[in-house]
Order: C-alpha cells, then structure tokens, then sequence
C-alpha cells in the first residue's frame, strides 16, 4: 500500500473513532459502487461498534435490493427528526452537491469523511480518502478494511465485491487490474455468491427499461467521421413507458458501442429547458473533464453533467465540445 494512502486510511480510522452518531451518504440516483459502499460502510461501522444511519435522497433500484441490509437506507425525510448530524461518511460522491437533499440533515459546521475514487473530486471533507486510480469507492473500502484487520464477513464482503464488479463493468473495462481480480478472488473465497450478484445486476432488467431502450435508439445519430454516436430520451419517453431512475442505466453504452465510435451520449430531458447529459468513451477522449467544463464530473470513461437550455442549444453545444476534444487529441 503507497504511503499516501495509508495516511489517508489511517486518518480515516481517526475520524471514525472521534465520532459517536455517523450518517452515512452517496450521490442521488446511486449506482452499484455508491449503493455497495454506503451499506459495505454500515457493516465496517457496525464491526466498530458505532451508532449508524444510511440514508440517499433516491429510491435504490430493485436490483440492488437483495444487498444485505439494504432496506435500512432510509430517504432524508425518514430522518428528518433524527437530524442534525455532526459527523458524515459521504462515499462515491465527486462533490458536495452530488449528496441533493441530504446534505440538509447535516449542522453546519458538520465533520464528513469523504471516500471517492473520481479524479474529479473537489476535496470537499473535513477528511479526504480519494483515491483516483481506485477502480472502485469500493476497493477504497477493501484497503481500509484491510488497513483496520476487520473480520470479512460474508455480508461485507458482499457489498464490497458488488462495487467492484459494477464499477468495472462486469470486469470488463480498462480499470479492471490483476489487483482488482485478486481482491475479487479474495472475497469469493469469503462465500461471495458471485453469479447471483452477477445475475441480479448484470443479467436482469424491466420491461420499461427494454422499452426505453428502443425509444432512444430510434433517435440514434452519428457524426459525419463516425467518431461520435448520441440518443434521446425525451419526457413522454419516460412518460409512456412509466419508466423509473434505474430504467435508463446502460442506456448510453449502446452509442460508445457502436463500430468506429469513441464518444457515446445519451441526452436526457429533465424538462424543457434543463438536460441531463451522459458520457462514455473507448479510448481517445477524456470525458471525465470533458464533463468537468459543463459543470459535471466522472471518469475519463464514463461521465455526466446537467445543461440549462433547449433540446436544440444543449445538443449543439455538447456535440461542439466533444468534437473539439477529439480534434485536440488526434492533432
């Protein structure tokens, strides 16, 4: 382990030990990192002896509801009256703004521990672990847990792998290193159910999700140099196919996946004039700053950002971009 990080690790064990009540918080619409780290949190707190709560402003998707404690990820007003809190974990949240209406429940001059592995993190907390050549929030976790001699129990490292494997697309992307497979390996061995995790996150997905699916790729459009491949999800979209957060996750790779592409975006709209915007890439563009000049943030693979403005504007001013980048990157 680099000396840095173990500095951090151990500061992080500091902050934990100076705390009596910690909530425990992720970015809204969390994915499988943020939802395997917050619980994969709960359980090292839990080992520790501490008094907890997890809470996230968005419902948690269906198929991460099997996860082992996961029904006691409470919504802020199922906390309200419990609030203020003084010491905050905060995990997989590239900004403060990223917590939405969680950051409500804290005092003011609140204490977070922020555990992050986006290289485009501000540094927001009191104490900061971010580690960006992390594949994973999730093997940030694995470190420290390593770090404090905690017992891996079936439970922990059940969330712990489910943020691996998410966030390394199925241990498929360029962040999967032979450290990630031996820490994989190393939690099956700890009774891991690896095809069922697999089977619940990877393999199985709603009706609207497949309806939504074939709406946007109706929009599907390409640059003229084939480089760039975007699609649409309008509001009747939604509407039509009563589709839910979780029924648009994935929806962007099918542009990054077509032949010849390295940029794909699914353009999203929020509402008339706000726009929800999502980034993937193969290998040329950094779309994690590319994301960070929009007022948004991720990795040099997968990103996202919110536009203020039409249909038409925001299309054009993100097509523009992207175009830029990859022009700056060929020359």
């Amino acid at each position: 382990m680099m000396r840095e990080t173990g500095n951090q690790l151990e500061a992080a064990t500091r902050f934990v030990q100076d705390a009596d009540r910690i909530l425990v918080v992720s970015h809204v619409n969390p994915d499988g990192d943020a939802i395997g780290s917050t619980l994969a949190v709960g359980q090292i707190l839990k080992q520790l002896g501490k008094r907890y709560m997890m809470v996230n402003e968005s419902a948690i998707p269906q198929k991460y509801q099997f996860l082992p404690d996961c029904d006691q990820i409470r919504s802020p007003e199922d906390l309200r009256t419990e609030a203020p809190f003084s010491h905050v974990i905060a995990v997989d949240a590239a900004d403060a703004d990223r917590m939405g209406e969680c950051r409500k429940l804290f005092v003011r001059d609140v204490h977070i521990l922020n555990i992050d592995h986006h290289a485009t993190n501000d540094r927001f907390g009191t104490v900061n672990v971010v580690i960006p050549d992390a594949a994973a929030t999730a093997q940030v976790l694995y470190d420290w847990v390593e770090e404090m001699g905690l017992e891996w129990t079936r439970e922990l490292a059940t969330c712990i792998y489910t943020g691996l494997l998410t966030d390394t697309g199925g241990f498929r992307y360029a962040n999967t290193t032979p450290r990630v497979m031996n820490q994989a390996a190393h939690l099956i061995d700890r009774k891991v159910e690896a095809h069922r995790i697999a089977e619940e996150v990877l393999e199985t997905t709603t009706l609207a999700h497949l309806q939504l699916l074939r709406k946007a790729l109706e929009t599907l459009r390409l640059s003229k140099d084939g480089q760039i491949a975007w699609m649409w999800i309008r509001r009747r979209d939604i509407e039509a196919t009563g589709a839910k957060e979780e029924d648009w996750d994935g929806i962007v790779n099918y542009a990054r996946n077509v032949v010849g592409v390295d940029v794909g975006i699914l353009f999203r709209e929020v509402n008339e004039k706000t726009i929800r915007v999502s980034f993937r890439s193969r290998r040329i563009v950094d779309v994690g700053a590319l994301a960070q000049t929009l007022g948004g943030g991720g990795h040099a693979r997968a990103a996202g950002c919110t536009i203020m403005g039409s249909a038409g504007e925001v299309e054009r001013q993100v097509l523009q971009k992207v175009a830029s980048a990859l022009r700056r990157v060929v020359s």
